[in-house]
Order: structure tokens, then C-alpha cells, then sequence
């Protein structure tokens, strides 16, 4: 990959542009906070070439979540759970959505 394709990714929330140290300066943590979200299996950040973890600002969005509920007194491996789960009702609402749009306007829809 080239700069000039890594530059064009910028805009894509899955793409891992962002280095631990600076991920954990973007919210305000510690690098042992992103590793222990790791290991509760949380995220799972790409590894460069060199075997260093990289993050995408989809990511991040979900280890702030799990570090607002941390702040709040949430044991971490209790705040990942609930971050888990709120992300499977989300995308369960999303589907429910999508099917009921389906059925109001006649039309089968699949999954995907």
C-alpha cells in the first residue's frame, strides 16, 4: 500500500490508522486499558508488519464507550460485556428495521 492509498482510507471507520500510544492519548487512557479491552475480547486491533497494534476509529468509539462505564465504577470485564451487548442489540434492532420496513412495503428482503 501506497501513502497516497493509505491517505485515501482515512475516511473509513474500519481502516487501523491509529497507533496504541496515540489511540490511548485520543481518549485520554493508558495503553494497559487498550490491552486489557483486548484481552476481555473487546476489540481485536490489526497488528502492522512490525506486529504493533493498530486501531480504527470504529474501535475507539467502542473503548471510550467501555471507558465512560469504567469511569463510572464498572469493572472492566462487566463494562466490556455491556459495550458487547449493547452492540448486539443495536444490530438486532437494525435487522428487526429492516424486516419490518420489508413486510409494511410487500417487498422480501435477506439478510446481508
Amino acid at each position: 500500500m501506497t501513502a497516497d492509498d493509505s491517505f485515501g482510507r482515512l475516511d473509513d471507520d474500519d481502516y487501523p490508522a491509529y497507533t496504541m500510544g496515540r489511540a490511548a492519548d485520543m481518549l485520554g487512557t493508558t495503553q494497559s486499558f487498550l490491552r486489557a479491552i483486548g484481552e476481555a475480547r473487546l476489540i481485536t486491533p490489526l497488528r502492522s508488519e512490525g506486529g504493533h497494534r493498530r486501531y480504527s476509529r470504529y474501535q475507539l468509539r467502542i473503548a471510550a464507550r467501555a471507558r465512560e462505564l469504567v469511569d463510572q465504577g464498572t469493572p472492566i470485564e462487566a463494562a466490556c460485556r455491556i459495550v458487547i451487548l449493547e452492540d448486539q442489540l443495536e444490530e438486532a434492532q437494525r435487522i428487526n428495521a429492516k424486516y419490518r420496513h420489508a413486510a409494511e412495503s410487500g417487498n422480501p428482503t435477506t439478510e446481508g
